[in-house]
């Protein structure tokens, strides 16, 4: 008689783990929205607490109403943060940073201290790249 062979599976998925170098994996569309300028500046004005779409609008110079709606879905859709609506006359709506959201405050803090940090060498780089053409 032959041998027989068994093959043993497990109902266990393995943990997602995403690849941003490969091209259809979803973590890029992660980084397309973390890596965003205004994401960056939506989550630093709302560190300190919830905010109302004319008070991020404010504290935000130069992003657009329709921007700031559309980032604003995206950041909710994505879990980063949460809109609340409360039933008053008129009604109120405020954002807050979900846990999430939080998480994302301290790696997008280190890049504007970068930015900061590296302001005169990155402008002197371009002013020097921008003369020798």
């Amino acid at each position: 008689m032959g041998r027989r062979h068994f093959v043993v599976t497990t109902s266990v998925e393995p943990p997602l783990r995403g690849s941003p170098y490969r091209a259809g994996c979803p973590t890029r569309r992660i980084l397309d929205r973390i890596g965003d300028r205004w994401t960056v500046l939506i989550v630093g004005a709302l560190w300190d607490g919830s905010a109302r779409f004319s008070e991020l609008r404010r504290r935000i110079e130069g992003i657009s109403q329709k921007m700031l709606t559309q980032t604003l879905r995206g950041l909710e859709r994505d879990g980063l943060v949460r809109r609340t609506v409360y039933p008053e006359v008129p009604v109120r709506v405020e954002y807050t940073l979900t846990e999430a959201g939080r998480s994302l405050r301290e790696p997008l803090r280190a890049l504007e201290e970068w930015s900061i940090t590296h302001l005169g060498d990155v402008s002197a780089s371009q002013e020097a790249y921008d003369r020798a053409d």
